[in-house]
């Protein structure tokens, strides 16, 4: 059955209390600090273990890891991209040993998830994270422009690479889409942009841990039905940001669980129906009264009510 996990940084926050006083015991981690190291790579079987371990004494089973080692040069084939693509398959396979069984990546070259406000006025003077096409700086990038048939033969060389290895280790490759998904941005192609690609990833290197984030913010850009999106991958959707948006991919923003353009009582019935057996956590929400604007869209207070949120609609469809 589908359940509720919550990103937690690996530095001990107020969050790790937040989120075990709002009933969450599972968690969505980062690779090792700094203070875990301990000369090693953030990847090495050390400091993974010190990480795990150091979240389950903080009471959380860590089921999924959402930070990447660094892999420009394997999304542009440039020169270095084996030694990138090794310290990929040094994670699966200590990820596999410890028994963490999602790696959540992405294919996104030279910037990741990218907004254009972090500061945009939402319901009752709360705010949040917005894109806007027409104010993306001509400079976000120094780097050359970039086409999708290089990315998607940059990606295939990668999963080649890699699969063989998740499969081994029993480690599912969970990629999220684009974000925006939207394509070229100042000349850097993307390609986990729409439904179609995505069924091409699937056919790209065939595989059972070739799998999906379903980023529901990202997805609902890509398809006026999201809820029959969720039942056409079925299986192969391993992890789930749930959030809502309001707008296109070429001028967008975030909004509260409740107020955006997605039925989401309708996307936690799909999963239902799927039999989704991963976690779901809830992302990008608003920054509210009292509460930072430091981490846009991951204010504390903010993530209590999306969780809150998140619950009602579980129980109510999973007690149907």
């Amino acid at each position: 059955m589908l359940e509720i996990a919550e990103f937690i940084p690996p530095t001990p926050s107020p969050v790790w209390k937040l989120a075990r006083q709002a009933g969450v015991d599972l968690a969505v981690g980062g690779l090792a600090p700094d203070d875990l190291l301990q000369g090693d790579n953030p990847w090495d079987l050390g400091p993974l273990t010190r990480t795990k371990e150091r979240y389950e004494e903080g009471g959380f089973e860590l089921r999924v890891i959402e930070s990447r080692p660094p892999l420009n040069n394997a999304k542009r084939g440039l020169p270095g991209r084996d030694e990138e693509i090794a310290t990929v398959c040094t994670l699966l396979e200590n990820m596999g040993r410890l028994g963490i069984p999602v790696w959540c990546y992405e294919w996104m070259t030279d910037f990741n998830w990218l907004r254009t406000s972090k500061s945009t006025p939402s319901r009752g003077g709360s705010v949040v994270t917005s894109f806007d096409l027409n104010d993306v700086p001509p400079d976000i990038t120094s780097n050359p422009p970039i086409s999708e048939d290089e990315l998607w033969a940059n990606l295939e060389y990668f999963l080649r690479k890699t699969l063989p290895v998740a499969e081994k280790a029993g480690v599912m490759m969970s990629m999220h889409p684009d974000d925006p998904p939207l394509s070229p941005i100042r000349g850097v192609s993307r390609i986990m942009r729409s439904i179609e690609n995505y069924r091409r990833l699937l056919e790209l290197v065939p595989s059972p841990m070739n799998t999906i984030t379903l980023c529901q913010g990202n997805f609902t850009l890509m398809t006026d039905d999201l809820p029959r999106e969720i039942r056409t991958f079925g299986k192969k959707i391993s992890f789930v940001h749930f959030r809502d948006v309001r707008g296109v991919p070429q001028k967008f923003e975030e909004t509260w669980h409740d107020a955006g353009k997605t039925d989401m009582l309708a996307c936690m019935q799909a999963y239902r129906d799927i039999g989704f057996s991963g976690v779901l956590r809830p992302d990008h929400v608003p920054t509210v009264e009292g509460d930072s604007n430091q981490q846009a869209g991951y204010s504390a207070f903010g993530r209590l009510y999306a969780i809150g949120y998140i619950r009602g609609l579980h129980e109510a469809v999973y007690a149907s």
